[in-house]
């Protein structure tokens, strides 16, 4: 018969003292790593919420990441704009209180300065941010604008702006010289002043006429071409006025006013009272062809280089039509073989700011695109791009007269406008787009620190009580070793 030894392992207290031993195992486990377990099998039933609370941790963390990107390239395009706006006043200043001569080149110091900041204007405009192009909309990778040189010059068949510049002066001063405006006596007491097409975008264009004329019959602006009539039944006394009210291409409006005058000689903007009605009307005639003249080669001019200016930077730009271009009598859009195009980035007509779109939050979204096609922008830009063009000769007597104008239409054009947009509006967009994502910042910080408590209540151990239970298991742990050594020394004899 075979005698079967008690075995330690397999007794009550061997396999008490194995589990004690494990869970100290698991326990020193726990104290070193700060985890529960290194599975999420060994978490417990809340490790399913921790996952989830993990996931939104995340997605947390690529909003702020998204968000520090975007308030970068905010900070940087404002930056940016902030300095257009500064080269504006600067400009404007400079066209208002500079002196109007000019030096060799046919240009003033104010115009000069103009063309530094145009270029500087252009640089800002293709500032970068990262890999991003500020103002080419979603057109990240593309420059947003030519440079100044080939704005201003064109390249090979490209026309600039100088070109469009200059063939719309002559197609707005006409062959005379005299605005596309014709000036006749049909009898011999009579004058008229007529538009010299009918539709046409370019000249002078007849807005009203009034008169105080002694004994004269006035009519129009009437008919096609619009023409107006003075006829003279007598002599006006001395003093009477007459005045014509003319549109110009960029918009705005001039007035001519004679006075009839018995002096001799006649003063300046007046006409010599003659011996006859007919001689009277030929004075009246040479004194209106005097005076539309001048209107033409000083404000005229100005004006048309302001239209040719928003001519040359509207999408599509726009040319005149036709030769010879005294004559010419409708624009026709420029292409991409025959005109630069001064906006390279992307074009359409929703709004700059969804050209770049942003989700920051589960249910927020942002828009901070820029455009410098944006009417703020470029309108600044085409009227220095214009005020930095335009060339007089020193020789012209009406040189100064031509500046004078220019400048104080830039001047005008420079200020803020009713109803358009302006450089700050633009940065109040963004300024919306800082303040939603400094909102969703405030929330994602409330929740970050809600779904971090869960995953730690999930996951993570108290050292105080794991070393607690540590302790305890070491006292029950040597007590067993204890009890074992006296089972150890324990024979037949001593258990009988």
């Amino acid at each position: 018969m075979a005698i079967n030894s008690i075995g330690y392992g397999a007794s009550v207290l061997g396999r008490a003292t194995r589990n004690i031993s494990d869970q100290l195992t698991t326990l020193s486990s726990q104290l070193a790593s700060g985890k529960k377990a290194t599975t999420y099998a060994g978490m417990g039933v809340n490790e399913g919420f921790a996952v989830a609370a993990r996931a939104q941790l995340s997605n947390i963390s690529a909003f702020t990441d998204t968000m520090a990107k975007i308030n970068t390239t905010i900070a940087a395009t404002n930056t940016a704009l902030q300095s257009m706006a500064d080269i504006g006043r600067q400009v404007q200043s400079a066209a208002s209180n500079s002196s109007q001569v000019t030096n060799s080149n046919g240009q003033t110091a104010g115009q000069q300065n103009a063309a530094g900041q145009l270029a500087s204007m252009l640089g800002i405009l293709n500032t970068q941010s990262g890999d991003r192009y500020l103002f080419s909309g979603n057109a990240i990778d593309k420059p947003s604008v030519a440079d100044a040189d080939l704005l201003l010059d064109g390249t090979g068949a490209q026309a600039g702006l100088k070109q469009l510049v200059a063939e719309r002066r002559q197609a707005d001063l006409g062959g005379s010289g005299l605005g596309r405006v014709v000036i006749s006596q049909p009898t011999s007491t009579s004058v008229s002043i007529a538009e010299d097409a009918a539709n046409s975008p370019f000249g002078l264009k007849l807005n009203a006429i009034s008169s105080s004329l002694t004994g004269a019959s006035v009519t129009g602006p009437a008919g096609t071409p619009p023409a107006v009539s003075i006829g003279l039944a007598g002599n006006p006394n001395n003093g009477d006025q007459i005045n014509f009210t003319f549109n110009l291409p960029d918009g705005t409006t001039e007035s001519v006013r004679l006075t009839a005058s018995s002096a001799t000689p006649a003063p300046s903007g007046s006409f010599a009272i003659g011996a006859t009605p007919a001689a009277t009307a030929a004075n009246l005639n040479a004194a209106l062809t005097a005076s539309v003249g001048k209107l033409a080669k000083t404000s005229l001019v100005a004006a048309s280089a302001l239209a040719a200016g928003n001519d040359f930077f509207g999408q599509p730009p726009k040319r005149v039509g036709t030769t010879p271009l005294g004559s010419a009598t409708a624009l026709v859009l420029g292409t991409a073989a025959n005109t630069v195009s001064w906006y390279t980035g992307q074009t359409g007509a929703a709004s700059a700011r969804v050209s770049s779109t942003a989700r920051v939050d589960q249910s927020v979204t942002v828009q901070y695109g820029a455009r410098a096609d944006e009417t703020a922008i470029r309108s600044q830009l085409q009227s220095i791009a214009v005020y930095a063009t335009v060339t007089t000769s020193t020789s012209d007597p009406n040189a100064a007269a031509q500046i004078a104008a220019l400048s104080a239409r830039v001047t005008q054009n420079l200020n803020v406008q009713p109803g358009q947009q302006t450089i700050q509006d633009i940065q109040s967009d963004f300024s919306v787009a800082q303040d939603t994502m400094k909102n969703a910042t405030a929330r994602q910080k409330q929740t970050q620190s809600t779904l971090q408590i869960m995953v730690d209540q999930a996951e993570n151990i108290s050292p105080e009580q794991v070393a607690s239970q540590i302790l305890a298991l070491q006292t029950s742990l040597q007590a067993s070793y204890q009890t074992t050594a006296m089972l150890a020394q324990l024979s037949l004899t001593k258990f009988l």
